[in-house]
């Protein structure tokens, strides 16, 4: 992982902590920073998109593996 990626692990939390946590963290960092985001909460596929939607950031990828949803969202602004 490189100084312009960060990790955030919201496994067993539920919704709305995965997409607020990821909103709290996507607001420390610098523009063209990418955030990787860890969740198993079902809704938190469509929370985490949206919010990418809504506030300007690219989901750059959304891998699933079971339960598992792994985001990699890049800070546009």
């Amino acid at each position: 992982m490189s100084e312009s990626e960060k990790k955030l692990d919201v496994r067993g939390l539920y919704c709305p902590s995965p997409v607020m946590q990821t909103v709290v963290e996507l607001a420390k960092m610098q523009t063209g920073q990418t955030l990787v985001v860890l969740a198993d909460d079902p809704a938190a596929e469509d929370d985490i998109s949206d919010m990418c939607r809504t506030r300007g950031h690219e989901l750059v990828e959304l891998k699933k593996n079971g339960n598992d949803l792994e985001f990699i969202i890049k800070k546009i602004r």
